[in-house]
């Protein structure tokens, strides 16, 4: 469910509270709304210039100049907790910016039957003026996996709206973009151990990653991973070879035992799912 934010000047500060709203119906019952809808409760004072001005002089219109969400870095949501994120916002006008605050979303556009986001939380936003025209705001934003399919695996659009001191709405759906990825995991386990020297080491392992479809991770199917060695008192990994996972994520490998060392699989990502190295197993060698 999309959050709405509410602006008021309360004693010379702006207070930015969040309010649920009426939703549109999206696909497989999830539901959202597509701006904020900030309202100038009380004007502050000063306004009533601005406007003045505003009726002799024709006025630019109102922008959003910028949002980001998660410093433009992917999103990656696991399969239960809830992911909250930052963002930065800035919005200028001619009469001055009460708010502005950021939203994601997904889908052909936000009229689309089939579109979904999350947007602000409300009780986070803080607002900063930084002249007469422009206010850059910060808050967060909470993605829930349980409103989330395995298709919003994908790059979202950030969009934010914002309101004047003159009470005027305006917004832009699409000022950036973020990539919302699913959380991965990765293990493994080299045995013997210890072994002999020139012995066969066996090295299994599995890739998963998390399924919002049913709540539950998954084997990633069909994944090329590293394995790499660290011999004992060197500093980092070197790729021995490339392992494709299974059918259900698994990965096994033999190599021979030459020296005391850690072993790891390490997986590069794909833009649906993020990079993961498996901690180390170490193997001592005789």
């Amino acid at each position: 469910m999309r959050i709405r934010a509410t602006v008021a000047a309360v004693s010379g500060a702006i207070v930015l509270s969040a309010l649920a709203v009426p939703t549109a119906q999206a696909d497989e019952g999830r539901s959202w709304t597509p701006e904020p809808g900030f309202t100038a409760v009380q004007p502050k004072p000063g306004n009533k210039s601005k406007q003045a001005f505003g009726a002799t002089a024709k006025a630019a219109a109102p922008k959003i100049t910028s949002a980001a969400v998660n410093a433009g870095k992917p999103i990656v949501v696991g399969t239960t907790a809830k992911k909250t994120v930052s963002f930065s916002a800035t919005a200028t006008a001619d009469a001055g910016v009460i708010g502005v605050a950021a939203f994601i979303w997904t889908g052909k556009s936000v009229d689309d039957e089939n579109s979904f986001g999350f947007g602000p939380n409300g009780k986070s936003i803080s607002c900063k003026v930084v002249n007469a025209t422009t206010t850059t705001c910060k808050g967060t934003i909470t993605l829930d996996p349980s409103e989330m399919f395995n298709s919003d695996a994908t790059s979202w659009r950030v969009g934010a709206s914002a309101v004047t001191e003159e009470d005027e709405d305006f917004e832009s759906f699409s000022v950036s973009k973020v990539r919302v990825q699913r959380f991965s995991k990765l293990t493994v386990n080299a045995s013997p151990e210890p072994v002999k020297k020139g012995k066969t080491i066996t090295v299994t392992g599995k890739l998963t990653r998390a399924n919002w479809d049913t709540g539950t991770y998954k084997g990633y199917t069909q994944q090329p991973v590293k394995l790499q060695f660290k011999k004992k008192g060197a500093k980092s990994y070197t790729t021995v070879k490339t392992v494709k996972t299974s059918s259900t994520g698994t990965l096994k490998t033999t190599v021979k035992a030459s020296a005391d060392g850690t072993w790891r699989y390490s997986f590069a990502g794909t833009t649906s799912t993020p990079a993961v190295s498996a901690t180390g197993d170490y193997v001592d060698v005789k």
